[in-house]
């Protein structure tokens, strides 16, 4: 075990990232990593407590997948790599209780030529790290290497690299025959790598999905009258990357029945808050039951500011409503819709300016009603009759 463990420290320490982090040769200490267990023969659940740090419960739970081990040794020297490495224990034991089969990696053969691989694509040894939490399971592979160089070029850095790979799809995904040819649609579609990084961290998976799923999504998208090419393309294969062309059509009739628009402004209304797509028809009937037969605003005018139907009902939309419904019933403010329109888009800082602090003289207790209101409880004042 000392000749192996030697080698492998001879190749990392050999490697460009032995400037960065922790050295590979310091001696395993509680603080840094679990203990290598001294004892020739193994009882597994009381190795994995003991030297692993996973409690009882999660040691009696991985037992079951390396009940073939007879001895500490091969676990030893992956929790000496793993230390040397720079993780520390309670990394250690959240990657054994999630694999337990990674105690039983080649060290030798796979993880030492991985480490090695992935500082020549000039990640530090923090990132390993870091990749080792996140894809625990394919970091015993060595095609990792090339999967990662080829994400490093199409992300463009290795914190956009992370961020996809926190999402917990892109590692184990089939490079060749799912990543490369979405990757290839998408740029036919007028997306640029940067764009591609973006719907990637969107829109979970979407790489990773078969081809012909992805080329129902743009189809889908230039349905609704999104054209290659345009800047609101990205947006809107995220809108409808889990949905069919059946559900879009039912969706977009919906929208035509509930808020009694003609074709044309619901397809403008679509183009313009595509989040409405997946929005469940039971909150866009409460924001056209309140828009439309409370507040009074035409379909129309609606459609025209269709992002008012984005703005959250409960602590939003109603509680400014009721304010300016009682400065105009107080004569404090013209009957004019679009004040209803102003008050919903603003910021809440503006809102209080706008709205409720030129009126603290004549109604001080304007700001306490508004306060109430948003947390859902209508104030008598803002009864109205």
């Amino acid at each position: 075990m000392l000749r192996l463990h030697g080698c492998i420290l001879v190749r990392l320490l050999s490697s460009p990232a032995t400037s960065q982090g922790p050295p590979l040769h310091r001696p395993l200490s509680a603080a840094a990593a679990p203990g290598v267990s001294p004892n020739p023969s193994l009882v597994v659940d009381d190795y994995l407590v003991s030297t692993c740090g996973l409690t009882r419960p999660q040691a009696l739970k991985a037992s079951a997948k390396l009940s073939h081990l007879k001895s500490p040794s091969k676990p030893d020297v992956v929790l000496a790599f793993l230390a040397g490495l720079g993780l520390c224990g309670a990394d250690v034991a959240a990657l054994v209780a999630k694999d337990p089969l990674f105690l039983c990696a080649k060290v030798e053969k796979t993880l030492a030529p991985v480490v090695v691989g992935l500082t020549g694509l000039g990640l530090s040894r923090t990132e390993i790290v870091r990749l080792v939490a996140l894809s625990f399971a394919h970091f015993c592979s060595r095609s990792i290497v090339s999967k990662l160089r080829y994400y490093l070029l199409l992300f463009g850095s290795s914190e956009n690299l992370f961020r996809v790979l926190k999402q917990g799809y892109l590692a184990g995904a089939d490079i060749e025959g799912m990543v490369k040819p979405n990757v290839a649609l998408l740029r036919q579609c007028g997306l640029d790598d940067c764009n591609i990084t973006k719907l990637s961290l969107r829109a979970r998976g979407v790489l990773s999905n078969k081809p012909e799923r992805v080329r129902a999504m743009v189809a889908c998208a230039e349905g609704l009258g999104m054209p290659r090419g345009s800047g609101m393309f990205r947006h809107t294969l995220d809108a409808v990357r889990f949905l069919s062309k059946e559900k879009i059509a039912a969706k977009v009739a919906y929208l035509n029945k509930m808020f009694r628009w003609s074709d044309a402004e619901v397809s403008i209304v679509v183009r313009n808050a595509l989040c409405l797509l997946r929005k469940s028809k039971e909150l866009l009937q409460r924001r056209s039951d309140f828009l439309i037969s409370e507040v009074g605003l035409e379909p129309t005018y609606i459609a025209q500011r269709s992002v008012i139907i984005n703005y959250k009902l409960e602590g939003w939309i109603k509680p400014r409503y009721y304010v300016v419904k009682f400065l105009m019933e107080n004569g404090l403010l013209k009957c004019n819709p679009g004040y209803c329109y102003t008050a919903f888009k603003v910021r809440e800082k503006v809102f209080m300016e706008k709205f409720i602090s030129p009126h603290t003289e004549v109604a001080p207790h304007l700001a306490e009603d508004y306060a109430t209101a948003c947390e859902g409880v209508v104030p008598a004042r803002f009864r109205f009759t």
